[in-house]
């Protein structure tokens, strides 16, 4: 039987050394098991000083969780210090085979405490909508070994996250929205917000009830990045990225 504690504090080291997905773990962990890895390690980085922002969901899309093999969406933590705002410059030699997602990052209002929270009352707890982009490495296969890929925080590295709108009867149903994604100037994708599991609200739903299998809330003030509208793009040199989200507004980043 796997010894969680052992395991964290293994993998936790070997973050340190700027290790992931250490040899000792592959394939020895199981998807739960994965998360509370994933779960200790946030408890140690805030140990260490980070704040905790919120959360990301990711294998929104249904042709992503056929493609891997898994039945639900995945979760993982963002810190503060994670958080760039639009326009941030990244350098490509300080990251692991980046990519970026097309999210809308919503901050919760009102705590969210499952099991059985529904679209409607996630919908309700959403206070406001910033654009954003979520940087991802891949910084080992993460169809491969999910397991593995949770405990390394779903591939999370950066969210960069546009102006915040307030909600109201005019824009809450954020399935309604659309992104249209540009690099270097030439439209590459668009999508609209019901490719995030027909409304983003739904994502929000589920993460809340996944976390309750934890013993944790989503709590009020926390901002949860909530599923791509499109797929993922690579990102091979330096790029000018740039997001339009309607009727949320613009989010952009520079890979140099």
């Amino acid at each position: 039987m796997t010894d969680i504690t052992e395991a964290t504090e293994s993998i936790w080291q070997a973050w340190q050394r700027g290790v992931h997905y250490p040899p000792a773990w592959r394939g020895r962990l199981s998807m739960r098991q994965g998360y509370e890895v994933q779960l200790g390690i946030l408890q140690r980085l805030l140990a260490k000083g980070e704040r905790h922002a919120g959360w990301k969901v990711g294998l929104t899309a249904e042709a992503m969780r056929i493609q891997h093999g898994v039945h639900e969406p995945c979760f993982g933590f963002l810190l503060e210090s994670a958080n760039r705002a639009s326009d941030a410059a990244l350098m490509l030699d300080q990251l692991t085979q980046p990519g970026f997602e097309n999210e809308l990052c919503v901050m919760l209002g009102t705590t969210l405490r499952g099991p059985g929270v529904t679209t409607e009352q996630a919908r309700g707890a959403i206070a406001q909508v910033q654009p954003a982009l979520e940087i991802v490495e891949k910084r080992g296969d993460f169809a491969a070994d999910l397991p593995a890929t949770m405990a390394d925080n779903a591939q999370q590295k950066y969210f960069i996250t546009g102006a915040p709108i307030a909600l109201d009867a005019s824009n809450r149903l954020l399935g309604a929205a659309s992104v249209e994604v540009f690099v270097d100037g030439t439209p590459i994708a668009q999508a609209s917000g019901k490719e995030v599991m027909g409304d983003p609200a739904a994502s929000v739903a589920w993460l809340a009830n996944k976390l309750s299998e934890f013993g944790l809330a989503l709590e009020a003030g926390k901002r949860v990045i909530s599923g791509s509208f499109t797929k993922q793009f690579p990102i091979a040199g330096p790029a000018a990225i740039e997001a339009r989200f309607t009727p949320f507004g613009v989010v952009r980043a520079q890979f140099r």
